[in-house]
């Protein structure tokens, strides 16, 4: 099964004000969509949607938020009163099952997958029998809508949405910018205002945070600065501190959530003993963790000899910027990452996507998409190199499909 561009092309082109940049997305981002799906069995689908469970279960858990806000910004502990929005959990397929790689607090591509799952459908009619996991197209922006819905009412039970504010740096420059698109789109389709700007262009007047003349209830944050500690972030920073605008993610769900620290207890029995986690979750866990633990000074000469085993990656990083294969490492690289706070997480090699006999194989590697523990959406990046990227040809964001 292949990709029809043309399909595709009609599918992302959802009114005249994002037409000119998707019209343009071959030229763009010509690797940003795979041109084939990627198959997995159910009882992987399965598995996936039971760890996703135990996470949100075992997160919950005093003893959890205790040891991970230990070694999380002061930020933190300010606690809004929602989850934090949509979650991206990647994995990577073993033949004794799928592997947890890393969580994400605000992981791109969920409605840009969303449209890229209609457009197979509607060009796959070999599909028969198949289903996109685990939601049809139309349901998945649905949920997606109703996840920021559920972060407003839980900050803000008592007063009703009108306005949304998709926040990051430069915005226009941003790779993912054509989600950005949709997810304004889609605000406005459920009648809200919608904007999309640079957190510079905030300003907090009394208790608003404002863009200009419009006021800003809700804030969907793109910002990889999760602490908000940049300057340029004070205004969005003092705003969600005093309660004045709705923020999600926030900084306390990045650090329940995406520090790569917390693989280091999600992995370990006897702490997740403590927790007072069920038989069952915690089993779960301990099968889809790859061990980790954080490096220091004590640890770094016996970690470096067995680097080889090893997939070292920065406590707060985010896109595998500064991440490293233990294999790959140098002396002079391994001697910068000492004054950073990394883990070292056992090397899980990732499954492959066949292609053609000529042509080499695709690295795959699986993001499923949650909120409050349910699976909202599972998709695959495809791509060669040492880590996900979107420069491989024939590489990028591709459905996945199941037994229906």
């Amino acid at each position: 099964l292949s990709l029809d561009p043309v399909a595709l092309r009609r599918e992302l082109q959802a009114g005249p004000e994002v037409g000119a940049v998707f019209a343009a997305l071959g030229d763009t981002h010509p690797h940003l969509f795979a041109g084939v799906p990627l198959f997995i069995a159910r009882p992987h689908i399965d598995q996936m949607a039971r760890v996703v469970s135990a996470l949100d279960s075992v997160i919950a858990t005093p003893p959890f938020q205790e040891a991970a806000l230990s070694w999380a910004p002061g930020i933190a502990r300010h606690d809004p009163g929602s989850p934090g929005g949509v979650l991206g959990i990647d994995f990577h397929l073993t033949p004794t099952g799928p592997r947890v790689i890393e969580i994400n607090t605000n992981p791109g591509g969920a409605l840009l997958n969303a449209v890229l799952a209609r457009a197979h459908r509607a060009c796959c009619p070999e599909a028969v029998g198949l289903a996109v996991a685990p939601l049809e197209p139309d349901a998945i922006e649905n949920a997606l809508f109703h996840s920021f819905v559920s972060e407003w009412r839980a900050q803000r039970p008592e007063t009703a949405l009108r306005s949304v504010a998709i926040v990051d740096s430069r915005p226009p420059q941003q790779y993912l910018y054509p989600e950005f698109l949709l997810y304004a789109h889609l605000f406005r389709q459920h009648g809200l205002d919608a904007m999309i700007c640079d957190p510079g262009e905030l300003a907090l007047h009394g208790d608003e945070l404002r863009h200009g003349d419009r006021r800003i209830d809700l804030v969907y944050n793109r910002l990889t600065d999760f602490s908000l500690d940049v300057p340029a972030h004070d205004a969005l920073r003092r705003a969600y501190l005093a309660g004045a605008v709705a923020l999600t993610p926030h900084p306390r769900a990045h650090a329940l959530y995406a520090d790569k620290r917390n693989l280091t207890l999600l992995g370990n029995e006897a702490f997740l003993r403590d927790t007072g986690l069920e038989d069952a979750p915690r089993v779960t866990l301990l099968a889809a963790i790859p061990p980790s633990e954080i490096v220091t000074a004590d640890n770094r000469d016996a970690l470096w000899a067995k680097r080889r085993q090893f997939f070292f990656k920065p406590a707060g990083g985010y896109g595998s910027k500064a991440t490293y294969r233990g294999d790959k490492l140098t002396t002079r690289v391994w001697d910068e990452m000492a004054g950073s706070a990394y883990i070292a997480q056992a090397l899980v090699v990732p499954s492959e996507r066949h292609v053609a006999k000529t042509q080499t194989p695709l690295k795959t590697d699986v993001r499923v998409y949650a909120y409050q523990g349910t699976v909202l959406l599972v998709v695959a990046r495809l791509y060669q190199g040492q880590t996900t990227n979107f420069r491989t040809p024939g590489g990028g964001f591709a459905p996945v499909f199941t037994e229906a």
